[in-house]
């Protein structure tokens, strides 16, 4: 039986950083070895360590020169590495429920994504809603979490020309992904929905609701509730 836990490259990242990479490509498999890797150095307190950034398949480690450095850290990281195989440990083991209204105004692109699929607008929010996604990163703006993968019935291409303006709340689809959009911006994704939850608050610690490892299982609700959750918001 082939093991999952292949050795990771190292790569030095200007003279205050380096990456860990997990693999070329993208999978759930990958992206739960950044997880976990971010969590046992997280609780190793490792000296010098200032912060860890997980991506789909790698985790950026910056570090302070003056109290590490780079060679003395790898050795320090590598044998916390080796110490991952067979490790079922999550750096998170959250499942949030996000409240999403689907179609009309909260969601102009849920027509299309039906279309384009040969699906009615209520099959596409079934099938959007109907699994559970992992959060593989924070990203593109602050709070923003890629989550995948959406059933292969309803993967969609991105916008051919991006909006200048997605509404915070907007739940949207590009390819294999979903995401939600923490705040007004411009973007490219099939917005089919919003959800009225505020996912980035600068006041609160962390200010990220969606972290990285959670796990988002998003719930249809109705035009009055989301109104009644933005008021308590």
């Amino acid at each position: 039986m082939q093991t999952l836990y292949q050795s990771a490259k190292y790569l030095p990242v200007g003279d205050n950083a380096l990456l860990v990479e997990f693999g070329s490509t993208v999978s759930l498999d990958v992206n739960r070895r950044v997880h976990v890797l971010d969590h046992v150095i997280s609780k190793a307190k490792l000296k010098g360590v200032k912060e860890c950034v997980p991506t789909y398949r790698s985790l950026l480690i910056y570090y302070d020169p003056s109290e590490t450095s780079y060679e003395p850290l790898i050795f320090k990281i590598k044998d916390l590495e080796a110490k991952l195989e067979g490790s079922s440990v999550f750096a998170h083991e959250r499942v949030l429920e996000v409240p999403v209204v689907y179609g009309n105004e909260y969601g102009p692109d849920l027509g299309y994504v039906s279309r384009y699929h040969g699906l009615h607008e209520e099959e596409v929010a079934q099938l959007h809603s109907g699994r559970d996604y992992t959060v593989y990163m924070i990203g593109f703006v602050a709070g923003f979490p890629y989550l995948g993968e959406v059933a292969g019935e309803i993967a969609t291409p991105r916008l051919k020309t991006p909006r200048l303006r997605v509404l915070a709340g907007s739940v949207g689809i590009a390819e294999k992904q979903t995401g939600i959009y923490p705040c007004e911006s411009p973007g490219g994704w099939q917005i089919i929905g919003r959800t009225p939850l505020r996912l980035f608050d600068i006041e609160k610690r962390p200010p990220a609701l969606i972290l990285p490892g959670d796990t988002v299982r998003f719930r249809p609700v109705e035009k009055e509730e989301f109104e009644n959750l933005s008021r308590d918001e």
